[in-house]
Formats: C-alpha cells, sequence, structure tokens
C-alpha cells in the first residue's frame, strides 16, 4: 500500500523594500527605524546614511528584506516619523520607475537609455518619449516605444509642448522627467513642478563654452578636460543640484569630430548612472545640493 509523499510547507512570501527617510538630525532616529524593522521581522540587507553639517538634515536610505508588506512596515514606521518628523518613502526594490524622456535632434543619450532598459540594466519604464523634431521616431519604433513630435517653434509652440508634457506626466503617472538632449529651456512653472523629479544632462568644458558648436569652440581653444554633468532642472539655468559628473583628459590630436564623440559617450554614461541612481532611490536632495548613496 503506497502513501503520498508529504509536502514540506513553502516558504513565507518575503518582500525586499528600499526605505529612504529624511528629517532633522537628532539622537535615536537610527535606533527607532531599526527597531520598526525588526518588529515586522525585518532584515537590513543594506544601510548607507548621512548627516549634513551645513543644514544639519539627517539622511538614510535602507534595503529591508521582510515577509511584511509595505503597509505593516508603514505602520510599524508610524511612532517614529511621528516623534522625529520623518519624511520617508517606501517603495520595492527594482521596481521599473515609470520615465518620460524629452528629445530633440540628438540621438546618443536616448538610444542608451532605451537600450539599457531593453538589457534589463536600468530600472526605468518608458511609456513615451516626446520631441521637438521627428528625429527620434525611428529610433523610438526601433525600441518599441511609442513618440510624438511636436514643434516648439511659431507662437505658442513652447508652451503647448509644455502642456503636453503635463498631459502626459498625468496620463502615464510619470515619476520622473528625462531631459534626453532636449534642447529647449523649460519654463519656471514646469521646473517648479517638476522640482526634484527632472534630470537635465549637459557638456562640462574647461573652460565653458555656450551657444552653437561648441565642440569647434573647445577645439579652437585646446581643451584639455571634457565631461558632462547630470543635475536635476531648476529655473536656474543648469545650475540646480548635481547628481553625477564625469571628466576625461583630451589633448592637442583630438579633431573636433573625436571631440564630438568622446563628448557625446561621456553624456550618455554620466545621464545613464544620474537615471540609474534616482530610480534605485539612492538620490535625495540636500538644499541646493545632493546626498547620493551609491
Amino acid at each position: 500500500m503506497s502513501s503520498a509523499t508529504p509536502t514540506s510547507p513553502s516558504p513565507a512570501e518575503t518582500h525586499e523594500y528600499v526605505l529612504t527617510v529624511v528629517c532633522a538630525d537628532a539622537p535615536g532616529i537610527v535606533h527607532a527605524v531599526t527597531g520598526a524593522i525588526v518588529e515586522v521581522g525585518g532584515n537590513i540587507t543594506e544601510s548607507r546614511q548621512f548627516e549634513s553639517g551645513t543644514t544639519q538634515r539627517f539622511y538614510l536610505r535602507l534595503q529591508v528584506r521582510t515577509p511584511a508588506s509595505a503597509t505593516e512596515l508603514e505602520a510599524a514606521l508610524a511612532p517614529a516619523v511621528e516623534r522625529f518628523g520623518l519624511e520617508h518613502r517606501i517603495d520595492e526594490v527594482g521596481r521599473p520607475v515609470r520615465t518620460l524622456l524629452l528629445g530633440s535632434t540628438a540621438t546618443h543619450c536616448v538610444n542608451d537609455l532605451l537600450f539599457q532598459v531593453e538589457s534589463g540594466h536600468l530600472p526605468v519604464q518608458v511609456p513615451l518619449i516626446l520631441a521637438n523634431h521627428p528625429t527620434l521616431e525611428r529610433l523610438a519604433g526601433f525600441h518599441g516605444v511609442p513618440f510624438e513630435h511636436l514643434p516648439t517653434t511659431g507662437p505658442g509652440g513652447k508652451a503647448a509642448f509644455e502642456d503636453r508634457v503635463r498631459q502626459a506626466v498625468a496620463e502615464h503617472d510619470i515619476e520622473l522627467v528625462v531631459l534626453a538632449r532636449y534642447m529647449q529651456i523649460l519654463s519656471p512653472e514646469l521646473c517648479e513642478e517638476l522640482a526634484g523629479r527632472c534630470i537635465n544632462i549637459h557638456h562640462s568644458f574647461l573652460p565653458g563654452f555656450k551657444g552653437a558648436n561648441p565642440y569647434r569652440q573647445a577645439h579652437a581653444r585646446g581643451v584639455k578636460q571634457i565631461g558632462a554633468t547630470a543635475h536635476f532642472v531648476t529655473s536656474d539655468l543648469d545650475e540646480g543640484p548635481i547628481i553625477e559628473q564625469e571628466v576625461l583628459r583630451v589633448d592637442h590630436t583630438r579633431s573636433p569630430q573625436e571631440l564630438m564623440a568622446i563628448g557625446q559617450d561621456v553624456e550618455a554614461r554620466t545621464l545613464r548612472q544620474a537615471v540609474a541612481w534616482f530610480a534605485q532611490s539612492r538620490v535625495l536632495l540636500d538644499g541646493a545640493r545632493t546626498v547620493v548613496f551609491r
């Protein structure tokens, strides 16, 4: 007489969350937060913290593995939130962040971001690309991403484009807007609406060059350093809180075309890294600068 082999109980489902905390610095914050995690049977798998001597603010990022739900973790944190006035956020580790890309005619940054997403190396989801030129349409189609072309020229063109950005943010529940070489200045109103969730990339020369053909200007002056800066967008042009920068040395042997190729490669890498850190909840604002838990 045979009998069925008993089955062992399945392990309890576990969740992995990222918890970020920002508040005024005070004794006991870490103790209170980690105590709440222990209360729900959580295990901390990554921990980073920083106290800003400039702003007297405290920054904490934890990755937590727990059988508890986000709601249960939130409830356990409630006493610490009330006691210390915590600004906090709980999210799932690796959840794709809904991201709107804005572009113009340059393809290198958009191409790099879409390739990284498709390869599974960048935790974002791109439901739409908006551009003021049609250049990116074929690239978007290749990656299977919806594309819209809306010119910014003519009376009211720029305002109409920004209104479409607002609509897209609402329609797709957008969490991050990326100016992937979108060569237009956003209005102060839109900058304010997207504060802390809009990233821009621009080249960084020493010395700096603005206007048309910056790489030719750089070549004519014999630049020795070329790089890129990724930062949050503010109404102060290219002066928002910096997330990431990269600089490479060059010399007199480089042609303007080679400088451009080097610069575009650096821009793509720098923007990709800034977007990845944002998507992983590693970027926290500290006044006019950022705290980046790499």
